[in-house]
């Protein structure tokens, strides 16, 4: 597959509203395979399709111990509790900030074969969930930072 180009703020394709995904064709799966590989690469935790300037709702999570999960057209159904943590984007490098997102998400989505799922996150996943499905809104976690933190100390 290919390594896909990341993004970076200011770069207006971060700020659009992505489309739903209509049909999953082999463009489609290919997009999946390249951001997959452009995660792996670039050592992040998820990446939006906005992120590599495909405006579709996908998103790829890395779910823990390098298994990363496709999700197509996700929308958040779940949220529990709140947690305030350090945020970093690989669309904003070099920046971090201290974010207050739920404790716990659940997710509904399709995966590349077309079949509709769930996942629940706590913790970083939930951190995850959220930033990255803010990114097919066009929304960056600098704009919702509580507090940016000083890069030297990152």
């Amino acid at each position: 597959m290919a390594l896909l180009k990341i993004l970076r703020d200011p770069d207006p394709t971060l700020r659009k509203t992505s489309r739903p995904v209509d049909a999953i064709t082999p463009r489609i799966r290919v997009l999946i395979e390249d951001m997959k590989d452009t995660l792996r690469k670039a050592e992040g935790v998820g990446l939006a399709a906005p992120q590599v300037g495909v405006l579709r709702r996908v998103v790829i999570v890395d779910m823990g111990k390098g298994k990363l999960q496709e999700f197509i057209n996700p929308e958040i159904i779940y949220t529990e509790g709140k947690q305030e943590e350090v945020e970093g984007c690989l669309s904003c490098p070099g920046k971090a900030g201290i974010v207050e997102r739920p404790a716990v998400v659940t997710v509904r989505a399709l995966n590349v074969q077309g079949q509709t799922f769930e996942a629940t996150g706590t913790e970083l996943i939930a951190r995850c969930f959220c930033h990255e499905l803010d990114h097919l809104d066009g929304v960056l976690y600098i704009d919702k930072v509580k507090e940016m933190l000083d890069p030297e100390e990152n």
